[in-house]
């Protein structure tokens, strides 16, 4: 049977209060300390941090916000957060909002009542009722994946993303190329992305583009690369996330056009199936991993009140791949 604090107390002969301000890192006598601490390891007792944060002023929880489980991007992020902030003695709670932002503002004050140290906050927008709830709470909260000038933000190098894959694909020859994206809500993927690749093709006086959006969803990505292969067929669909990207290729794969022979595909993310699938699929490598990690020093820096840059920018890699012809 697990102990609990109560008996981890009289075990030691202390009062309950003595072991709680012991586990919450206040102050106790030397000899309570050490025998506090010799029965914890002998009956390998854990304690239950979210209890204690319902009565602690300051906790080792971190709270994380997402929008979505079901996406490699978060999933890898979250891992890198989760595997950092053991490292550094921190829990995660993790609030998923399924892409509803009032849900996302729910999330932070959620989190403010649970009293965690910080929180970490993957949104697609932030919006003024983001930097209210931020500013009622007086937590610290790291921004990720997306860039504010009144937030620590962590974000990955979108603008460079899309122009080291316009770049490419225009040196592989492509002139007559379609853009799908994603709502310019989402400023990182919807704006930053695009810009980085309009820049690069922009360059190119024989180029034309057309920009067309879609959801994040493969699903809804497919019905959308249906309806432009309707009326046209450019030599080149740059999709703007491996998902939109495996949803052109199934519809291309229905249709009988042969990748890259007649048409020419690519990505941004750098998902682990976009190289087994075939052919694999060029693409732009985001460390996912290496932001979650850097995201939990970073907001474990914050809850600590030591010196964090505003902006960290984590750099991205072109992958060539099958799934672009050289014209």
């Amino acid at each position: 049977m697990n102990k609990t604090i109560t008996d981890i107390a009289q075990m030691a002969g202390v009062a309950k209060s003595t072991v709680s301000r012991f586990l919450n890192g206040g102050s106790v006598s030397e000899d309570t300390r050490q025998k506090i601490e010799r029965i914890i390891k002998e009956h390998n007792y854990v304690p239950n941090t979210f209890a204690q944060s319902l009565k602690a002023k300051k906790t080792s929880i971190i709270g994380t916000v997402v929008p979505r489980l079901d996406s490699y991007a978060t999933s890898q992020t979250l891992i890198g957060i989760d595997e950092e902030l053991r490292g550094l003695h921190y829990q995660m709670l993790i609030a998923n909002t399924s892409q509803d932002m009032q849900r996302e503002i729910d999330a932070i004050y959620d989190f403010a009542r649970q009293k965690v140290s910080g929180i970490i906050l993957l949104a697609a927008e932030v919006t003024d009722a983001h930097l209210k709830a931020i500013e009622d709470i007086k937590i610290p909260v790291l921004l990720v994946g997306q860039q504010h000038e009144l937030l620590h933000s962590l974000i990955h190098n979108d603008d460079q993303a899309g122009y080291i894959l316009g770049k490419y694909v225009v040196e592989q020859g492509h002139r007559d190329i379609v853009y799908l994206g994603v709502s310019e809500r989402d400023q990182a993927v919807g704006v930053h992305r695009k810009q980085g690749f309009k820049r690069a093709v922009d360059e190119c006086s024989e180029c034309n583009v057309k920009y067309y959006e879609t959801s994040f969803k493969m699903s809804e990505a497919v019905i959308t690369a249906e309806a432009i292969l309707d009326v046209s067929r450019p030599s080149l669909i740059v999709a703007a996330t491996d998902n939109i990207a495996m949803g052109v290729m199934k519809t291309a794969f229905f249709r009988n056009i042969r990748i890259p022979q007649e048409l020419s595909v690519t990505g941004f993310g750098g998902y682990d199936i976009t190289e087994m699938i075939h052919p694999t699929l060029t693409t732009v490598k985001y460390h996912y991993l290496q932001a979650g990690k850097l995201a939990a020093k970073h907001i474990s820096r914050l809850v600590e009140g030591e010196s964090v840059r505003q902006h960290t920018i984590v750099d991205v890699e072109l992958i060539p791949r099958e799934s672009v012809d050289k014209i």
